[in-house]
């Protein structure tokens, strides 16, 4: 847990037994459009502060917004994605609330009317799977961003940067059915590769385009009804939303257990100190005076473009593992890391059709190139290795053409020179194999030196087996045949 503060104190492990957290998330996710939700404006990340703005997203008086059909597709992708019902009718609202960042003083966003709502997603947490509900998926604006760092009056004054207003935003709302951090990562991780999967949004937490707030409270187990709620923003990383949650729930159980009540509130998290610090008060609900915005008409979806949006979804991922482990051999957890992204479950297909084993095509792929990749700072996209060229190199191991040592060799020589595994087998001479008479001349002499790992092999500790094994491939300089060597072995040492 996380260090206490002067208002919580470490809580014992039967005292934090006695109760049951209960989370839910609000998770806004940018949608990768090229433009605004209701302008031509570019949503492009970085560009000069104030550049990608116009009256429109400016909010100046006389300007009309105009719907972007691409931001609703993608809202629609999303939602079929998550099994939520993609309703025939929506509406967008006027959300009012004055702050600075919000030039018109009010969020275009959607209220009774939302665009999609009762999905669900499954999570896996030590081995149990969960189904997590989903309450509505709706669109809305992003905001602009505050700046309160970095000028020369930033201690008197703050900036504010367009760029971002008018960004179409999808906000996912779960229902409360997480009850531990755990759970409420592996729901954010799983949301996130469905996300990229679908190609609904970048995700990317550090550029903005996935945001989190996390409402937790807790309640003696057992128990019907909710404790009182806290809403934790500034959740900016995963990591970040695991530790909040476990520092809010011993907080709560803290002020619990020494007769307080919690308070109704937004409270933010501090990284730097590794706790979170009340923001504002909650007792209300926060009246934002919805009312139908009447500068848009209500969106309107067919069967027919509901049915063609789910036509062009991809295999997602939960799909994609399933169909790997029976169609390749692959252990869930090989599936599990070969489905992270879809680029790298495209690669690992590709390997698979150029010929490589389904089993050897993953443990190469985990242990050499996701090592080579991360080393290097390179993304599977821009592997210096194509998928045909580490087939290749599992053949040459898989046919004993060359050793798994040797591979390991050669596969090094192909990320840094781009090289084919043919090529440097030829040249460098490393498909020559060691005759079966070298091989049992090196196993005669390791055996010979060894009398006390054979005396172990004979009384029946099959484990010191590796060990000759080891031996011998050194002494061949990993150049003999594993198959050969094992068989020598065996029969010298029987």
């Amino acid at each position: 847990m996380a260090k206490s503060t002067p208002e919580e104190t470490s809580i014992a492990p039967e005292v934090l037994a006695k109760y049951e957290p209960v989370i839910g998330l609000e998770v806004h996710v940018q949608l990768l459009t090229r433009t605004k939700i209701f302008c031509g404006c570019s949503t492009r990340f970085g560009d000069p502060p104030n550049t990608n703005v116009c009256p429109v997203c400016l909010g100046l008086p006389g300007t009309l917004p105009v719907l972007n059909k691409r931001a609703v597709e993608m809202g629609m992708r999303a939602s079929l994605a998550l099994h939520c019902t993609v309703h025939d009718h929506s509406r967008f609202a006027r959300k009012n609330y004055f702050y600075p960042d919000l030039p018109k003083g009010y969020q275009i966003s959607q209220y009774e009317l939302p665009l999609a709502t009762g999905g669900w997603l499954e999570i896996e947490v030590g081995g149990a799977r969960k189904r997590i509900g989903i309450t509505r998926l709706h669109l809305e604006e992003d905001a602009a961003k505050n700046l309160h760092e970095g000028f020369s009056q930033s201690a008197t004054k703050a900036y504010i940067d367009y760029n971002r207003c008018g960004t179409p935003l999808s906000e996912i709302v779960s229902e409360p059915d997480m009850r531990t951090p755990e759970e409420a990562y592996a729901y954010l991780t799983t949301l996130r590769q469905i996300l990229l999967y679908t190609g609904v949004s970048d995700v990317n937490m550090e550029d903005g385009s996935l945001r989190c707030d996390a409402n937790v409270s807790v309640r003696l187990r057992g128990a019907k009804e909710f404790g009182t709620k806290v809403e934790v923003k500034n959740l900016n990383s995963f990591r970040y939303l695991q530790k909040a949650l476990e520092y809010e729930i011993e907080r709560h159980i803290g002020v619990l257990e020494s007769g307080g009540r919690i308070s109704q509130e937004t409270r933010l998290w501090n990284q730097a100190e590794s706790h979170t610090v009340s923001m504002r008060s909650k007792e209300k609900a926060h009246d934002y005076r919805y009312f139908p915005e009447p500068d848009l008409l209500p969106v309107h979806i067919s069967e027919a473009w509901r049915s063609e949006v789910r036509r062009t979804l991809p295999e997602l991922p939960e799909a994609k593992r399933a169909r790997f482990v029976s169609s390749y051999g692959i252990t869930p957890y090989d599936a599990e890391v070969l489905t992270s992204t879809q680029a790298l479950a495209d690669y690992f297909e590709a390997v698979v059709k150029a010929g490589a084993p389904g089993k050897a095509a993953a443990n190469w792929m985990q242990t050499e190139l996701l090592r080579g990749l991360k080393d290097s700072g390179k993304e599977i996209g821009a592997s210096p290795i194509t998928p045909a060229a580490l087939a290749e190199l599992v053949k040459l191991v898989e046919s004993s053409q060359i050793t798994g040592a040797i591979g390991k060799k050669v596969f090094a020589t192909m990320f840094a020179s781009g090289r084919s595994a043919a090529e440097i087998v030829a040249v460098e001479g490393l498909g020559a194999q060691v005759s079966d008479a070298a091989i049992e001349q090196a196993a005669r002499d390791v055996i010979a030196k060894n009398p006390d790992n054979v005396a172990k092999f004979k009384s029946g500790n099959e484990g010191v087996f590796k060990f000759f094994v080891g031996q011998v491939m050194k002494a061949t300089r990993g150049q003999a045949n594993p198959q050969a060597v094992n068989d020598i072995l065996r029969k010298l040492l029987s």
